[in-house]
């Protein structure tokens, strides 16, 4: 049957052929996700059919291939100019069961639902929101349509429900979906979410019903239903958590990210404070949990971290709070287990290689800043990334040490990636120039020192303890032959100028002199000297005169190592 013979069947208005005709091209198109042009107009005068049958009073399955026929449209993105009206919208969130009611509250102030049905069918609120995601995916006008009917009031309102056994994985599942694809495309419905829905709280919730947790303390979480051995000598491993559950849980992380992408860079009351910290406690739960495979752990840590990193600095205090128990790993009386994990998950991110911007970044930055605010998390990192220095012969960039990796993308070529990994070290170091130096050599730690100002040395007050000393015996010892450029003991190099006289040596400065003069003007390199204030200045071809005209007779430029 094509799709011309299909259109005929429809526009006869009989429910039964209808269905007959909607059943075969749904079975012929359900893997279809490519479309050709040369019948655009006829899958566009078919969507307006089956949308003006989903206005009539239906029978449950003419209904549902109806609705399944408008997913299978609302894949081609250049044809769902039918299903973006305000009228078609509204005729797909009603079948969804996400329609509000205008002007009309329950007894508590709060909207009301437009009820699908009695005994609604799960299949058809399925492929109604299945549908209006493919939609909101594809067109932007569709997403400013779904803002005026309030299509996420309708969202937050059942997931309120969340607890409710009339909802399987598939409704909740895409009505989560469909929250994101809203949120992720329109500041108004962040806000509105995060502000009138109080979007924190009624997602932590609904993340907490999902994951099945327990709270056996305010800051500590557990799964309920899973006995914990305290006297055991290893950590109880929690058991995998379903793909189902999974497959919710990071569609909530992936909202709450839009809504708190700028919760570390404002002020936060009480209240969202509160809320903060109670999100922080599940997502440490959430780093420490792994999922039914390897690839959805994986994933699933990864929305964790990328949500831990928007929470206010002062809230990720959650992440120390649990209690030291058997099999724990404990540093200054702290419970470090999910520090630790961090720093694992950080180190496999940087052995791959692979996207270091996208996949590195997140847990390095907070790393970074967990470090910062609390002592026992520096301290920790700090033995963990920087032991005291034992091997100074091999340059600081050279080996498999965690502090060897980290120092080799101080050089990367992606300045943010260069510029994290720089700033995590120099935090480790309490952001001492002589410590930083020290672990990394002058010439990877340059570009952030300059940055800052502190070529010239210093360091920034900070809010750090004493410095202890750290200096091993063998350290100690190389101390004075460490070569402080490259942050190793040098072999000794001969003088390139043994037997020059003062006048040769003059010489070769000015030749030096005029390269760079030659190299500056014609824009091939830009010299630079360091200014008064420490930061690195732009120079031109009159500074390096003056140098030279500065310097006494007989010791213009001292090139000598």
């Amino acid at each position: 049957m094509d799709l011309n013979t299909i259109i005929e069947n429809m526009e006869k208005g009989d429910q039964d052929a209808a269905l007959m005709a909607l059943q075969t091209y749904n079975k012929k198109m359900t893997q279809c996700f490519l479309f050709n042009t040369e019948e655009k107009e006829e899958r566009e005068r078919l969507g307006e059919l089956v949308l003006g049958f989903l206005e009539r009073d239906l029978q449950p399955f003419c209904q549902l291939a109806c609705l399944e026929t408008i997913r299978i449209l609302s894949r081609d993105k250049n044809n769902v100019a039918p299903f973006i009206t305000h009228i078609a919208m509204q005729t797909l969130s009603r079948h969804a069961g996400i329609a509000i009611t205008h002007g009309n509250v329950d007894n508590e102030g709060g909207v009301v639902l437009v009820p699908v049905a009695e005994n609604p069918d799960l299949e058809v609120i399925v492929e109604a929101l299945k549908s209006l995601c493919n939609i909101c995916l594809h067109n932007k006008v569709a997403v400013g349509v779904g803002q005026e009917l309030q299509l996420i009031v309708g969202i937050a309102e059942r997931l309120k429900q969340g607890g409710e056994d009339q909802w399987n994985h598939y409704v909740r599942f895409f009505d989560l979906r469909l929250m994101f694809l809203l949120t992720a495309q329109r500041v108004e419905m962040r806000t509105q979410l995060l502000r009138e829905l109080r979007g924190v709280s009624l997602l932590s919730n609904h993340l907490d019903a999902t994951l099945g947790l327990c709270w056996p303390d305010t800051f500590e979480v557990g799964r309920a239903g899973v006995e914990v051995d305290l006297d055991a000598e290893e950590p109880a491993e929690l058991p995998p958590l379903s793909r189902e559950k999974i497959e919710r849980a990071m569609e909530i992380l992936k909202i709450l990210f839009n809504i708190t992408y700028d919760a570390n860079r404002r002020e936060v009351d009480e209240e969202e404070t509160a809320s903060f910290r109670h999100l922080g406690a599940i997502l440490r739960h959430c780093v420490m949990s792994t999922a039914d495979g390897e690839d959805y752990t994986e994933e699933f840590h990864s929305h964790s971290l990328n949500l831990l990193g928007n929470l206010p600095l002062p809230c990720l205090d959650v992440l120390l709070l649990p209690k030291v128990q058997q099999g724990s790993i404990e540093y200054m009386g702290v419970n470090m287990d999910a520090v630790n994990m961090l720093l694992e998950y950080m180190e496999k991110r940087l052995d791959r290689g692979k996207k270091l911007k996208e996949t590195l970044l997140p847990s390095l930055n907070l790393l970074t800043e967990s470090a910062r605010i609390h002592r026992e998390t520096r301290k920790f990192l700090r033995m963990k990334v920087l032991p005291p220095l034992r091997d100074v012969t091999n340059l600081p960039e050279v080996g498999n040490a965690l502090r060897n990796k980290l120092v080799r993308l101080m050089t990367n070529i992606d300045t943010d990636v260069k510029n994290c990994s720089a700033e995590f070290l120099f935090v480790l170091c309490k952001e001492s120039v002589s410590r930083f130096i020290k672990y990394t050599g002058y010439g990877n730690a340059a570009g952030l020192l300059a940055a800052r100002g502190l070529l010239r040395g210093g360091s920034n007050p900070g809010i750090y303890s004493e410095d202890e000393d750290s200096d091993t015996e063998e350290y100690r010892e190389a101390k004075s032959q460490i070569n402080p450029v490259t942050g190793r003991v040098e072999d000794e190099q001969p003088n390139p100028m043994e037997g020059m006289t003062e006048e040769q040596k003059e010489l070769e400065a000015m030749k030096l002199v005029n390269m760079f003069d030659k190299l500056s003007r014609s824009n091939i390199i830009q010299p630079m000297m360091l200014g008064s204030d420490g930061s690195m200045t732009q120079m031109n071809s009159g500074d390096l005169r003056r140098m030279t005209d500065q310097t006494p007779q007989g010791q213009q430029l001292n090139l000598e190592p």
